[in-house]
């Protein structure tokens, strides 16, 4: 049985060596920083994609905002939800292309695993903490690659270096990625986000179907179907038979044009979605001063030492503010800074702070 699972993941190793672009990364010239004995069944890929799905971060991301803090609608996309069309858009855009879909997969899974409660609110908040305590900032990008590195598993997921390279570089304002599987995942987010954001707007009211840019709409379709039909069908056709991944001129400045637009009317703090951004940063940048001062509520935290927060300890309370899903970041407030009801039965609420603890540990 050993030998015939081992010629599984060779037959798909050579199906890559004889069906890939040039372009495209091949399984069997995945590296890692750690050696370790090949999977017989699955590719290196295909072992990182299985990786990050089963890892908690993952499952984390179903309670992460996206845009829209604590939606009443059940149709409002999370930090997941994004995360499966990023990687659904990444993969058609990859098999058009000839790339290595289960690399881009992987690189569209484990892109976020790093993003904060509250969505972009919390992430800028968290930087801004940060760098006042003397630490060189956050950004979720980066926080992604020490979430797959060090924090999930024992001693990290030891994935690929193509994987953790596209996950590192997939946000505008960073380096592109190494691999042109890489840069499809950097450029589906975009149309991802983009177009789902407008769905969800248009769902809450926020915009309305005619207040959208009609020469964007000219170009890249009326509906949220027709336009993510169109940038990716135009991502294939300019990119093919080059090692550059992009959109052609037209479209592409009509993606981007549709982008300042929601800068302005959803992404902008006065808008009616960002109503509770204020009260999520005061939460997160409270909850990160109470860490400071008491270590001892944070898993795996040493003693401060000096007024200044020591970089291990300073670190440690980043890992545990970024990991949090919006309710967990929600209920530990409730806890360190919100009286708990007094009863007979339970004089200074004991009972509550004992859930807390539990619930604390499993998160």
């Amino acid at each position: 049985m050993g030998d015939l699972e081992g010629a599984i993941r060779l037959r798909s190793e050579e199906i890559e060596a004889l069906t890939l672009s040039p372009f495209a990364q091949r399984s069997a010239d995945a590296a890692r920083d750690r050696d370790e004995a090949p999977c017989p069944i699955r590719t290196a890929y295909q072992r990182d994609r299985d990786r990050i799905i089963h890892c908690k971060a993952f499952r984390r991301l179903k309670h992460k905002t996206q845009v829209f803090i604590s939606p009443e609608g059940d149709h409002y996309r999370t930090r997941l939800t994004h995360t499966l069309e990023v990687a659904q858009i990444a993969r058609t855009i990859a098999r058009g292309l000839r790339l290595n879909e289960d690399l881009t997969e992987a690189v569209a899974l484990g892109h976020d695993l790093g993003h904060t409660p509250f969505g972009h609110a919390g992430e800028a908040i968290l930087d801004e903490v940060v760098r006042r305590c003397g630490g060189a900032g956050f950004h979720h990008s980066l926080q992604s690659v020490r979430v797959v590195d060090e924090l999930e598993g024992e001693g990290g997921l030891n994935l690929t270096q193509a994987v953790r390279d596209g996950i590192k570089y997939h946000s505008p304002g960073y380096d592109q990625p190494a691999t042109a599987e890489g840069r499809v995942v950097r450029l589906a987010d975009r149309i991802a986000y983009i177009n789902h954001d407008i769905d969800d707007s248009l769902r809450a009211g926020i915009l309305g179907p005619d207040e959208l840019p009609p020469e964007c709409l000219d170009v890249l379709g009326t509906t949220h179907r027709r336009r993510i039909d169109t940038m990716v069908r135009d991502v294939i056709s300019a990119s093919a038979g080059r090692a550059e991944v992009a959109m052609s001129g037209a479209v592409g400045a009509a993606t981007e044009k549709l982008h300042d637009f929601l800068v302005e009317r959803v992404y902008d703090i006065v808008s009616p979605a960002k109503r509770e951004e204020l009260k999520a940063r005061r939460l997160l940048e409270e909850l990160f001063r109470f860490y400071l001062g008491h270590p001892g509520e944070v898993p795996g935290a040493p003693p401060p030492e000096g007024e200044r927060p020591d970089p291990v300890l300073l670190q440690a309370i980043v890992d545990y503010v970024a990991g949090m899903t919006d309710r967990f970041a929600i209920a530990q407030y409730q806890r360190h800074f919100i009286p708990a009801p007094w009863s007979v039965d339970d004089p200074g609420g004991v009972a509550g702070e004992a859930g807390f603890g539990v619930r604390a540990a499993k998160e």
